[in-house]
């Protein structure tokens, strides 16, 4: 069903659905299908596939080697990579944006991200500091040149793979609110490596999400040159994350939005085929009526995630919509994933067939990028005080 999706989208953004479509068809579900039930990471080969699509450069500036596309356009390819592999709906971040940075800093980097040669990760939460990001403890003492940084960062996907660690330290303890003391870094590292003097980091065992890992960071004594503060000022690092969330949220919802649909389709297959009774499943209407109530979900779920896209495309300020889209959304996966593994009876809890992974990593959607709690509350605070 693409009749909404053809409302809401133009022709061009029509094509970038489609091309990518085809490329997921080809490049993603065959090794997702094959790597992730044994917890494999994604391949070389499949980003480097990504780069020449173009995918991590998505959001970047044509002055800056980018493709300088809107914020639809990104969610309608997240959400088709999403269908084939989260993980691979999720790599494309680590380009896009160098939220606050200098221009200095975005000449430097910025071209590199969007040709893919240079993969950010980000280090925010820690073992103390998840929703609360104001408490994080991770401290940036200035000394001459340099800052030094020491703590612990926690859930930090992409970490050893990176080229780069985008870091958030506190750097003034006594400042007043506490997220004022909070600054943002570049810290350079070879990927594929932590082999940076005093970093170190440890996988964290997940039960999905296993096209790439997520790592527990250490920084004992990491020294950074000061030309690495971003935005070359200290104290504006939790205004830099809080620039990227509306996008985060959207990326996010139409991450889940993929998953929903991934189950969708996977469930209406497997209906049609599998014979119980004498007849297809799908000609039982308990069937039937979770279909509708799958696809329904799916649609809505796509469509706000659309408009809020627009809206923040058009400058219109989308904070409590961004949160509404990412809540709906995540909720929506998980339901409908959950839907697809009943539809698939006793096959549905093996990793033979794809509905599995979609469950798994559905349940991740509601956690990341903010809590569904802490969308509830941006929604709640916006409308009480209006």
């Amino acid at each position: 069903m693409t009749g909404i999706s053809n409302v809401l989208l133009d022709q061009e953004h029509q094509l970038f659905r489609d091309e990518t479509k085809r490329f997921v068809e080809n490049e993603v579900l065959p090794e997702a299908s094959e790597r992730d039930p044994n917890r494999e990471e994604m391949s070389a080969e499949l980003v480097d596939n990504l780069r020449e699509m173009g995918f991590f450069g998505i959001l970047i500036d044509e002055e800056y080697d980018g493709l300088g596309l809107d914020l639809k356009a990104y969610a309608v390819i997240a959400e088709e990579l999403s269908r084939g592999w989260l993980s691979v709906g999720s790599i494309i971040a680590r380009g896009q944006s160098l939220a606050g940075a200098t221009e200095e800093q975005k000449r430097e980097y910025l071209p590199k991200m969007a040709r893919g040669e240079l993969l950010k990760s980000i280090a925010i939460s820690e073992p103390d500091a998840g929703s609360d990001v104001s408490n994080m403890r991770l401290q940036a003492e200035r000394d001459g040149d340099e800052y030094v940084l020491n703590g612990q960062k926690m859930w930090c996907t992409f970490a050893k793979g990176s080229d780069f660690i985008l870091t958030y330290a506190v750097t003034d303890s006594d400042a007043e609110p506490s997220y004022r003391g909070i600054s943002g870094f570049i810290v350079e590292k070879p990927a594929g490596t932590f082999d940076r003097e005093g970093l170190s980091g440890t996988a964290i065992d997940k039960i999905g999400y296993h096209g790439w890992k997520t790592w527990e960071v250490n920084f004992d004594d990491v020294r950074v040159d000061a030309d690495k503060l971003v935005g070359g000022e200290e104290g504006q690092g939790f205004y830099q994350i809080m620039e990227f969330f509306e996008e985060g949220r959207v990326h996010t919802a139409a991450r889940a939005v993929g998953l929903a649909r991934g189950a969708l389709e996977d469930s209406l297959g497997y209906a049609e085929e599998r014979v119980q009774f004498d007849e297809p499943i799908s000609e039982f209407q308990a069937i039937r009526f979770k279909l509708a109530d799958m696809a329904t979900e799916v649609e809505a779920a796509r469509a706000l995630t659309l408009l809020v896209a627009d809206a923040v495309d058009q400058g219109e300020g989308a904070d409590a919509e961004a949160a509404m889209a990412k809540l709906f959304a995540s909720e929506v996966a998980e339901r409908v994933t959950s839907e697809g593994i009943q539809i698939h009876g006793g096959y549905g809890y093996t990793t033979d067939f794809d509905v599995e992974r979609y469950w798994r990593d559905a349940r991740l959607t509601r956690i990341f990028e903010g809590t569904s709690e802490i969308q509830k509350r941006i929604i709640a605070d916006k409308l009480l005080s209006s």
